[in-house]
């Protein structure tokens, strides 16, 4: 069973793939580790207890930690859901 990527065509028949974004949160005051963990699994699919406690130790750690990466359109999406929350977020192409 083979598993095909789905690319952009270009207008000269090159192909692309759509670039990445990368989801961000940030270091903003004190706030309880377990209502960050809280928002990061009710709105990330998939997000685990050990990896959003992971997310949150770092942000407060570090000023800033890796939520996700993927699609501009989904992040957009995660970053307003995040928002609302009150948590402080940032969306970015990745590098």
């Amino acid at each position: 069973m083979t598993q095909e990527v789905l690319e952009r065509k270009t207008n000269v028949g090159e192909t692309q793939p759509h670039p990445n974004y990368r989801l961000l949160l940030l270091k903003e005051g004190e706030r309880e580790l377990e209502f960050v963990e809280t928002c990061l699994k009710k709105h990330i699919p998939g997000m685990s207890s050990d990896k959003a406690h992971q997310i949150s130790v770092a942000a407060n750690r570090d000023g800033v930690a890796l939520v996700w990466v993927g699609p501009k359109e989904i992040g957009e999406l995660y970053y307003e859901l995040l928002k609302s929350e009150g948590l402080p977020m940032a969306l970015e192409p990745a590098a």
